[in-house]
């Protein structure tokens, strides 16, 4: 079941057509992040410029890493609500 739950967060399934455009308040943080990163890297020689485009590669592996993860877990707790709501059998 994670398999599937994987394929939707990525991507891979779509079942609506999904919007690609973020809203303008990401937009305003995009801009900020990306402003930031290139005030920073300019500060840097060669060998630092390097050394922090690996970090930058690196946490950007393990947030989306962890991004996956908390859709799956969200994802699944969505359907714990469901299977509570419809399925379960509870005296009230």
């Amino acid at each position: 079941m994670s398999n599937f739950i994987e394929e939707l967060y990525y991507g891979n399934i779509e079942p609506q057509e999904l919007s690609t455009e973020l809203s303008g308040e990401l937009k305003k943080k995009l801009s900020n992040l990306t402003e930031k990163e290139e005030q920073f890297a300019a500060k840097l020689n060669d060998e630092d410029k390097e050394l922090f485009q690996n970090y930058v590669s690196a946490y950007t592996d393990f947030s989306t890493m962890g991004n996956a993860d908390s859709f799956i877990s969200g994802f699944r707790l969505g359907a714990k609500f469901t299977y509570d709501t419809f399925v379960k059998n509870t005296k009230g």
